[in-house]
């Protein structure tokens, strides 16, 4: 066993999103650095300019509950100890022998931002989407394409999550109603040229069984001019369904939200409808001759449940005509260079955050939390679990860490520099955030047609954007390092 070393404990963190900064923040809260015992040096790396990383690119603009997780990881980082690097990628920018030799622990939080795959029939077909991806298009993730194809009336939206919710609210709300949020510009021109009237959303399971949450569920109601359809065959419920709603008041407060929706009648001849379909298991999505190579429809089994809550087939089966499908089943985390992969599971081995060879041995100094811990399941604050088990063990291994070879702080800089990475920083994000609401004052002024967008939303008035969404990589680099040395 090492001796602690008499300077700070060099820690990395390889993700700016929630789950780095709880990290990061739980670290340095921790009764061993507040009571002196160790000292902490942390630096949060991010692949993208900006922090933030799911709330900024993984989650739906118009969520009100996010403004509150943005200000809260806004406190922790704009507190001054913690540095944020952003505009870096591991693997490629900087290797991990590279930040083994400049930090004493390396925690992995890199999340997932790619869809689960889903093999069925037909699902390369043109206008078969993942819906991650359209995710990142509508959030202005700068690695993806500015444009989306949306030229489909009827969508099928394939899940019973929150992501598949806010795809679907996504597609069927009115672009306009969407200006008091960060939406890009070209997210906006697109959204408001869709054509869509009908956007179906798929669960296998039953009403009872739903993976959103009360306020998800609760939100599509808010949508103006979009009609919710339910269909009564669908709410069957056995007696695993009966107890869960009799003991679990999320259960019971979702299946009595859809059932009122059902009670009340939706129907208001709204220009667009969002369906709601239970009990419906994607077996094809096909084509037809009139358009060969493109979605033109998507085929269900029907099914039963089985008095566990768990379905079974019905051997029934129906066709529903739409010409774009989504997919939105659950994300999938990525592989990261010389650190062991789960690709069943989709995240790095490990043992309460200990990252583990391909033997099954703890690899020293090397951690990992989040979802590429323990896979895309829970709510954003779940996180915070993960990160206090993670700083936990990286705690009570702290006199046996491999120690860094060069722990100066402003070494990992200077290698940074040395291979030229535009690399960002915290103020270099404050820039940028600026930048981002400054457009969004602007924008009532400067737009033509903000006036006439006002009236449509029924605002009254001309809207006043919350910020417009940079989304081009080089134009966040640029905005960020205008005041760095030597930019």
């Amino acid at each position: 066993m090492s001796e602690a070393p008499a300077r700070p404990l060099r820690v990395a963190i390889i993700g700016a999103g929630p789950a780095g900064v709880y990290a990061a923040d739980i670290l340095t809260k921790s009764n061993e650095v507040k009571g002196g015992d160790v000292e902490v040096s942390i630096d949060l790396f991010d692949q993208y300019p900006a922090p933030y990383g799911l709330i900024r690119y993984g989650v739906a603009p118009d969520h009100p509950r996010i403004k509150g997780i943005v200000n809260a990881l806004h406190r922790v980082l704009d507190r001054g100890d913690i540095r944020f690097i952003g505009n870096v990628t591991y693997g490629r920018d900087l290797t991990l022998a590279d930040i083994r030799g400049f930090y004493d622990a390396v925690i992995f939080a890199t999340g997932a931002l790619k869809d689960a795959p889903m093999d069925i029939p037909g699902v390369e077909l043109e206008g078969s989407f993942g819906g991650a991806d359209f995710v990142s298009w509508y959030d202005g993730h700068p690695d993806v394409p500015r444009d989306w194809p949306l030229t489909a009336k009827e969508v099928a939206v394939i899940g019973n999550g929150n992501v598949a919710l806010d795809v679907a609210r996504m597609l069927s709300k009115h672009a306009d109603d969407l200006l008091v949020t960060e939406i890009p510009d070209n997210v906006y021109r697109a959204l408001k040229a869709s054509p869509v009237t009908d956007v179906h959303v798929f669960g296998r399971r039953g009403p009872a069984q739903v993976k959103f949450t009360p306020l998800e569920l609760r939100e599509l109601s808010h949508s103006r001019d979009v009609d919710i359809v339910l269909y009564p065959e669908d709410f069957e419920f056995d007696d695993a369904s009966d107890e869960a709603i009799k003991t679990n008041n999320q259960v019971k407060t979702m299946v009595n939200t859809l059932a009122n929706w059902i009670a009340e009648d939706q129907d208001t001849g709204a220009s667009r409808r969002l369906h709601l379909h239970f009990l419906q298991s994607p077996v094809e999505i096909y084509d037809s001759p009139e358009t060969p190579g493109h979605v033109a429809g998507i085929r269900f089994e029907r099914m039963e449940l089985d008095g566990t809550g768990n379905v079974r087939g019905t051997g029934q089966f129906e066709d529903y005509p739409v010409q774009a499908v989504y997919r939105a089943i659950g994300y999938r985390g990525s592989e990261l260079a010389e650190i062991e992969y789960d690709a069943r599971r989709g995240v790095i081995p490990n043992e309460g955050g200990r990252v583990l060879d391909e033997d099954g041995t703890p690899m020293p100094g090397l951690y990992t939390t989040g979802w590429i811990k323990r896979g895309p399941v829970g709510l954003i604050g779940h996180t915070k679990g993960d990160a206090l088990e993670t700083i936990g063990c990286l705690l009570e291994d702290r006199d046996s860490l491999p120690a860094a070879e060069n722990p100066d702080e402003h070494a990992v800089i200077a290698l940074l520099e040395e291979r030229g990475v535009e690399y960002t920083t915290w103020e270099g994000w404050n820039e940028l955030d600026a930048h981002e609401r400054a457009l969004g004052e602007a924008w009532a002024a400067d737009t033509a047609d903000a006036g006439a967008a006002a009236g449509a939303a029924g605002g009254g008035g001309q809207v006043r954007r919350e910020r417009v969404k940079v989304v081009p990589r080089e134009d966040m680099i640029r905005i960020s390092r205008k005041a760095a040395p030597g930019a």
